[in-house]
């Protein structure tokens, strides 16, 4: 996408201005949007967009811009204005270009860039649409999206690396909502992976449309919570949320090289329950949050976080191997050429054990099964959390006695991972998008169910 005697030039000229290192990110990035309001298509949406970042290092700072031109004068006219305040002799000459290709993990079979498959999109949405309105006269609207992304990335920096990968993204979602003339409740399901719309042939439409209305009518129907401390039991796939938001953050160098993160000086020492074993795995297949390159041309890999509640390692990039003195594990990442990479999550989650949901059940007195999750905040630094259940269960003697509304979870990750005593075999990923210093990028989120003995349930009964 760039030329190598323009990159070339563009690289020397920022090291002319004295900075240890540069980098070029070059993106194209393609989407397609289909929306759909109930039984009719709401929107359809294209777009192409071109870019390309400039990343220059001076000791331990970033200096970083951005255009939408690939002019030479123009880039070197950038490099000028962000070294302006840090200009000093050259301290670092560059290598000649090396062309890396990277490993293809994730093929695909129906690129964006070979049609954007609309009509194959709004009878998938409409089809799911059907299957909620059929399961109750009690669903009265549905919303659903269809979301396909190109996006093809180049890199050129300082040390003679060029590289370049396409990713390819597909995202489907439908939400229902029921309503019995006096309140209204929610319920949805999300596909996604890093293929192309070859994924409808592996996704049910109607299996969308059922388990979305299922969610909503189990919420319509349900109690008021019971607040106060007790145990709880997470459902497995979305509910890795938390460990993600409250624990994931927490082990990026972008907070440990600050002294941010409460674990920053924990490596090597037990920080949760011997149940607990937690890995961010760039590498498997076709999963929302993989990438065979991250964002600064390296290698993705499969990183051990956490290993019988010890932790093992944290999530390095090149400015925090610098800052921390820990090797890189693949994982800078940003969400556009209008972003400095940083380090980042990718596909995040506990590692499955062997206990049953029964078990997990029957040993609760009184307590909460939150078999799905949604949102919350987070405050970073400290991991205080505060997360909602999106479908809950209130739980006594030791059995599922009826569904509850208006749940959250409130607590902070390390303490949450202290209390985890019991995970479940029955492992899944879940996809979601991440949003930190670099922007939001497309991460998933996974764990087995499992049990927390002891966290704070706010409820409103």
């Amino acid at each position: 996408m760039l030329n190598n005697q323009v990159a070339n030039t563009v690289i020397d000229h920022a090291l002319s201005l004295g900075a240890d290192f540069a980098e070029l990110f070059i993106e194209r990035n393609q989407v397609n949007a289909v929306n759909s309001l109930s039984s009719e298509v709401q929107s359809v949406q294209s777009g192409i967009d071109f870019g390309i970042g400039i990343r220059m290092i001076y000791g331990n700072k970033v200096l970083y811009g951005y255009t939408n031109k690939n002019d030479e004068a123009e880039l070197k006219k950038i490099a000028s204005a962000l070294a302006a305040k840090d200009l000093r002799d050259p301290t670092t000459s560059s290598t000649s270009f090396n062309f890396i290709e990277p490993m293809e993990l994730h093929p695909v079979g129906l690129p964006l860039s070979q049609g954007s498959e609309v009509a194959s999109k709004v009878a998938y949405l409409l089809k799911a649409d059907a299957a909620a309105r059929k399961a109750s006269n009690l669903i009265s609207q549905t919303r659903g999206i269809c979301m396909q992304r190109q996006q093809a990335i180049e890199l050129f920096n300082s040390e003679g690396l060029h590289t370049s990968d396409t990713r390819h993204y597909i995202r489907t979602s439908l939400t229902a909502i029921a309503s019995d003339g006096s309140e209204q409740a929610t319920g949805s399901r999300t596909e996604g992976g890093l293929q192309g719309w070859e994924i409808h042939e592996h996704i049910d439409a109607s299996a969308t449309g059922d388990e979305a209305a299922r969610q909503a009518l189990v919420n319509l129907s349900a109690q008021p919570c019971p607040s106060g401390r007790m145990p709880v039991v997470i459902g497995n796939g979305f509910g890795g949320v938390i460990f993600h938001e409250a624990c994931g953050h927490l082990l990026e160098t972008t907070s440990v090289a600050k002294k941010a993160s409460v674990f920053h000086d924990q490596m090597g020492e037990m920080i949760a329950n011997p149940a607990v074993s937690a890995v961010d795995d760039g590498t498997l297949t076709k999963e929302w949050g993989s990438i065979n390159i991250d964002d600064e041309g390296m290698q993705t890999r499969k990183t051990q976080l956490i290993k019988d509640g010890r932790l093992t390692s944290f999530l390095v990039d090149r400015l925090g191997a610098q800052q921390t003195g820990f090797d890189r594990t693949g994982s800078g990442r940003r969400e556009s050429y209008k972003y400095a990479p940083a380090s980042r999550m990718r596909n995040t989650f506990i590692e499955a054990g062997n206990d049953s949901f029964e078990d997990m059940i029957s040993s609760m007195e009184r307590g909460i099964y939150a078999s799905h999750m949604g949102g919350g905040s987070v405050q970073p630094g400290t991991g205080e959390f505060n997360f909602a259940v999106t479908e809950g269960y209130y739980v006594e003697n030791g059995k599922i006695q009826h569904p509850v509304k208006a749940a959250t979870l409130i607590s902070t990750g390390p303490a949450v991972l202290r209390e985890i005593s019991m995970v479940g075999s029955d492992f899944a990923l879940a996809s979601g998008m991440c949003g930190s210093v670099s922007g939001a990028v497309p991460t998933s989120v996974g764990q087995a169910t499992l049990k927390v003995d002891d966290i704070l349930v706010g409820g409103n009964a």
